[in-house]
């Protein structure tokens, strides 16, 4: 198994309970010594084989001949495209800093990755006849998200590539699905405290896991469900005007921290 942003939230718990099934991993993120931490964590709790690959995404296509040499002759069944990247805090397209290369950045690690790696892997899943891709997307991408424009956009991709991959590989054997979260309690969300709709990374897994072979996109976790069928319901434009207005006050507060923190 594969597992890529394999050392914190979702990707670090998508590891640890596949590695319970007994499944040797491949752990791939930006930072070496996480890296060979989480790998310490998993084998000497489950008594399994992992390997580790530094790469950072960001740095675009540069970096996979590398992960290719790397993943050559293994036998990979699973593979977790979870490697993703957010803003800062959620902004008007021409007012993030440094907005091209950040733009790049956001386009790397959130689609090129997924395509690269699902390109590297899946053709060994298809010469056994069986696997399984899980991308992991986000609710941002199910509907247009106004300040989080690009990050939104590449999260529909995430799911409608995952949805074109089910469609072209299921009589192969290969199982692609799409995992759409909303918050979860993790760095990327910035969200310390559980509670019933924002799950531990590790409830929220557990729960996905469960949605395997059944569901090709899901929310993973049935309050998040529930939440995406009621914005569902009602109008798009509404939904719209109800996310920019949220993510307005989140974008202020996040201002005058900036501000403070120059004053000081």
């Amino acid at each position: 198994m594969v597992v890529t942003g394999a050392t914190d939230g979702i990707g670090k718990e998508y590891a640890i309970k596949l590695a319970s099934f007994g499944m040797n991993i491949v752990l791939i993120s930006r930072t070496q010594s996480k890296l060979e931490q989480v790998a310490a964590e998993i084998e000497s709790a489950q008594k399994v084989k992992t390997k580790v690959i530094a790469a950072d995404y960001s740095h675009g296509t540069s970096i996979y001949d590398d992960i290719r040499n790397k993943l050559q002759g293994l036998d990979i069944g699973v593979l977790v495209n979870n490697v993703g990247l957010s803003y800062e805090f959620p902004d008007y397209f021409l007012e993030v800093p440094d907005r091209d290369n950040f733009f790049m950045k956001l386009l790397h690690v959130n689609c090129t990755s997924m395509t690269m790696m699902t390109s590297i892997v899946l053709p060994g899943m298809v010469q056994k006849k069986k696997g399984a891709v899980i991308n992991v997307a986000s609710a941002a991408g199910s509907t247009p998200t106004p300040l989080l424009s690009v990050y939104s956009a590449c999260k529909a991709y995430v799911r409608y590539l995952s949805e074109c991959l089910e469609f072209e590989y299921a009589d192969k054997g290969i199982t692609v699905q799409c995992v759409s979260p909303y918050f979860v309690c993790s760095n990327m969300s910035k969200v310390r405290r559980p509670s019933l709709f924002i799950p531990s990374a590790k409830s929220y897994v557990c729960s996905a896991l469960n949605t395997v072979g059944f569901s090709s996109v899901t929310n993973g976790y049935w309050p998040h469900a529930l939440t995406d069928w009621i914005l569902k319901s009602l109008p798009s434009t509404l939904v719209e005007k109800y996310q920019f207005k949220v993510l307005l006050g989140a974008r202020k507060k996040a201002k005058r921290k900036q501000e403070s923190k120059k004053s000081n």
